[in-house]
């Protein structure tokens, strides 16, 4: 006997962690609930899982006036998207770039990746010029952050993220601009 929704409710609320609102949302129907176990099993990340499919992919089902059975991304596939994200080979800008493309295409995220060159550029020597291209091209928000105004360093990596399309992985971005602005 298939597991009551209510039950599955309560599991999705301990086994997942997530909020209530979320864990009723994702156990209306058993396509729903089923899909979004899979995709978390394989990101690692329930929560992060959830907001996908609750908002992302349930926008461009309604969009194309889909249900989730007739979903061209397979749950396996949004979970492997969730991972990329995970592990920072891959930005939150660019996930919401290719994630429409696997909807189009019913392609995993790695085959995007790779075909239109969307990776997170993670290599310290890569990033070396931007940053430094950065701190050339702001010398006033450089002075403040050196003056102690520490939340300008917020504004020098959204630079380095536009510089380099919103591909550079952030935590590194943040590491080299602190280590060389002292």
């Amino acid at each position: 006997m298939p597991e009551l929704p209510a039950a599955k409710r309560a599991r999705f609320l301990t086994d997942y962690g997530l909020r209530e609102y979320d864990a009723g949302v994702l156990t209306e129907n058993r396509a729903l609930s089923e899909y979004f176990e899979t995709a978390a099993r394989v990101s690692g990340d329930a929560r992060t899982t959830a907001n996908w499919v609750m908002g992302d992919l349930a926008g461009l089902l309604k969009t194309h006036g889909q249900e989730i059975g007739d979903s061209p991304v397979r749950a396996e596939d949004l979970g492997g998207l969730v991972k990329l994200l995970a592990t920072g080979e891959l930005s939150g800008k660019l996930a919401k770039e290719i994630f429409p493309k696997m909807f189009a295409t019913g392609e995993p995220a790695p085959a995007i990746m790779e075909r239109e060159g969307l990776k997170t550029i993670s290599d310290a020597g890569a990033l070396d010029t931007v940053i430094d291209g950065v701190i050339t091209a702001n010398p006033k928000q450089v002075e403040q952050y050196k003056g102690g105004k520490t939340t300008v360093l917020n504004y020098l990596v959204g630079q380095a993220m536009r510089a380099t399309r919103g591909q550079a992985n952030v935590t590194v971005v943040t590491e080299l601009l602190k280590q060389k602005l002292g």
